[in-house]
Formats: C-alpha cells, sequence, structure tokens
C-alpha cells in the first residue's frame, strides 16, 4: 500500500475517533455486560463483556493504558494500549501501542505495532474480506480459562 493511501486511512481513522467519541468508560467504571455501541468509544476502565460496534467503518474504540476489557472486541479502527483478553476483529484499522497486552486472535485490515506490544495469539490479515465476530449475545464472552468456556467442553 503507498504512503498516499496509508494517509487516507490514517485521517480517517483520526475523524472516526474525534469527531464521534459518543462513550466514555472512566478509569474508575466496571462494565459487566456486553456493550454494543455506535461511534466513538473510549475505555479508561474495565469491560467484562463483548465490545461490539454497529456503526458501519465508522466506529472507533481507544482503550488506554490502564484499560482492560475481558471480552472479544469487534470495531472497525482501534487503539489499543491497555490489556485485551479474548479475539479482536479491526476491519478497517488498529493501532497496538507499547503497553497493548492482547490475549487473543486479532484479525486486522491495517495493522500497526509499536515496540513493546504484545500478542498471545495469532495475528490474521483479512485484507477487505474481514469478518465480523459471530457472537451470541445470549451468552457469556468466551475469555480463555473463564467458566463459560470450561463448561462448553
Amino acid at each position: 500500500m503507498g504512503s498516499r493511501e496509508m494517509k487516507k486511512r490514517n485521517k480517517a481513522f483520526q475523524k472516526a475517533g474525534k469527531e464521534s467519541l459518543e462513550t466514555l468508560i472512566g478509569p474508575k467504571s466496571e462494565i459487566n455486560g456486553d456493550l454494543i455501541f455506535k461511534g466513538g468509544l473510549v475505555v479508561e476502565g474495565r469491560v467484562r463483556g463483548n465490545l461490539i460496534c454497529r456503526d458501519g467503518d465508522e466506529g472507533s474504540l481507544t482503550l488506554s493504558k490502564d484499560g482492560v476489557v475481558e471480552g472479544c472486541v469487534d470495531v472497525p479502527h482501534q487503539v489499543l494500549d491497555g490489556t485485551v483478553i479474548g479475539d479482536v476483529v479491526a476491519t478497517e484499522y488498529i493501532a497496538l501501542k507499547e503497553h497493548a497486552r492482547v490475549t487473543g486472535n486479532v484479525r486486522y485490515n491495517f495493522l500497526e505495532m509499536s515496540v513493546g506490544a504484545e500478542v498471545n495469539g495469532q495475528l490474521v490479515h483479512s485484507g477487505s474480506e474481514v469478518g465480523a465476530l459471530q457472537i451470541a449475545l445470549d451468552e457469556p464472552a468466551m475469555v480463555p480459562g473463564s467458566a463459560a468456556i470450561e463448561n462448553r467442553n
């Protein structure tokens, strides 16, 4: 991909993240359950459940250094600098910053990974055919080592 196309992607990501910020989970907040959202989401606290964006390719997630998600993440544009325990799907762009820790598979279209970021799982490039996670919303998040997974075996 040429630098002109990357600049377009970066501008689109910045636009999605800055202009559509609608939800903030503060550093002292905890969400237990799936969160389905549109627009931009910033997580500075803890989410025990899946994060699912229903905003086409415009939605964005920013996970701060101290943010934690215990569940699957399905958001087109992502900047992760915290911890995710579960699979991640980024249909457009994902940036794994230096404090990012992902325990699960990362399915992406465009990936930027800083020195220090960790992925304990598979990195799967899916190009424009990247598919959304098939998450059953009536079931608990499928987090490695959780009772939900252990009871299914």
